[in-house]
């Protein structure tokens, strides 16, 4: 008869030979995991220097040593370091999944148009590599009060359509009454616009991937991004201000999941309008 003890009960390693092992596995990307010690729970958003992020589903996030300690539908396991070179799909920023070795389309006659630098740069930031495979080419205006101008200038078309982008598109603001002019006039059957309801397309990056807990509020009568540079204790006297400003609040956005969904919805809107057959 089998002797599931061993001859010698004293002997080394009696524990280790009794214990179950406990898998390794590596830390992709959205991989969901649990944090055994205190419950929380999320997705997989980066791995460096030995540490793991993950973001739960209020888009809170922590760090964690890599190694023991999480679960994966309530069993224990290790995570490790994903390998290079790793079959699993990429995602890209805007959380799609990454196409490889696919060089640019030439660029579609129709376009998406901004207002600004700043929303331009945000949306080449998440968006780039999807516009890049898809042949869109992003524009801005100086501003939704030219959009008529252009229209006017270059007129869209069933193959040459238009889909624009707009700051502060609220009930009964100024561009609100210029989309809704739009959309009544000639052009507008081949031009889409949407926007988000905030101010500023700064105020589209999450609170949270700024390390705050929610955006200043800047009295009426004061230059909007000055006001925010003042209560951030930046420097906010010269344009260049400004744009250092912008900088460091983009270089905070990693992926969508810094991005307000009251953005991330419009431009993946604006994306299908631009690229769909007519």
């Amino acid at each position: 008869m089998d002797d599931r003890y061993g001859s010698d009960v004293l002997a080394a390693g009696w524990r280790e030979r009794a214990a179950k092992p406990v898998p390794q596995v590596p830390a992709e990307l959205d991989l969901v995991v649990e944090v055994a010690d205190d419950g929380f729970c999320g997705a997989v958003t980066r791995v460096q220097s030995g540490t793991v992020e993950l973001e739960d589903r209020t888009g809170r996030r922590r760090l964690f040593p890599l190694g023991g300690g999480f679960l994966i539908d309530g069993a224990a396991v290790r995570l490790t370091v994903p390998a290079h070179g790793a079959k699993s799909p990429r995602r890209t920023a805007s959380g799609s999944f990454a196409v490889a070795d696919q060089r640019a389309k030439v660029a579609l006659p129709s376009r998406i148009l901004v207002e600004g630098k700043h929303d331009a740069e945000l949306v080449e930031k998440v968006w780039g590599h999807d516009l890049r495979v898809e042949g869109v080419v992003v524009e801005f205006l100086q501003g939704v009060d030219l959009l008529s101008e252009l229209l006017a200038e270059e007129p869209p078309s069933a193959n040459r359509r238009y889909g624009v982008l707009v700051d502060h598109l609220v009930p009964g603001s100024k561009e609100s009454r210029i989309a809704d002019a739009v959309a009544r006039g000639p052009h507008g059957r081949h031009v889409r616009i949407v926007g988000h309801p905030f101010v500023d397309v700064w105020q589209c990056v999450t609170p949270q991937a700024l390390g705050i807990s929610r955006w200043p509020e800047i009295p009426r009568g004061t230059d909007w991004k000055t006001g925010i540079c003042r209560a951030f204790g930046w420097p906010h006297e010269t344009q260049a201000d400004t744009a250092r400003a912008w900088q460091r609040i983009l270089s905070r956005v990693k992926s969508y999941r810094d991005l307000e969904p009251a953005l991330l919805g419009r431009v993946e809107e604006l994306i299908d309008f631009v690229t769909t057959p007519s």
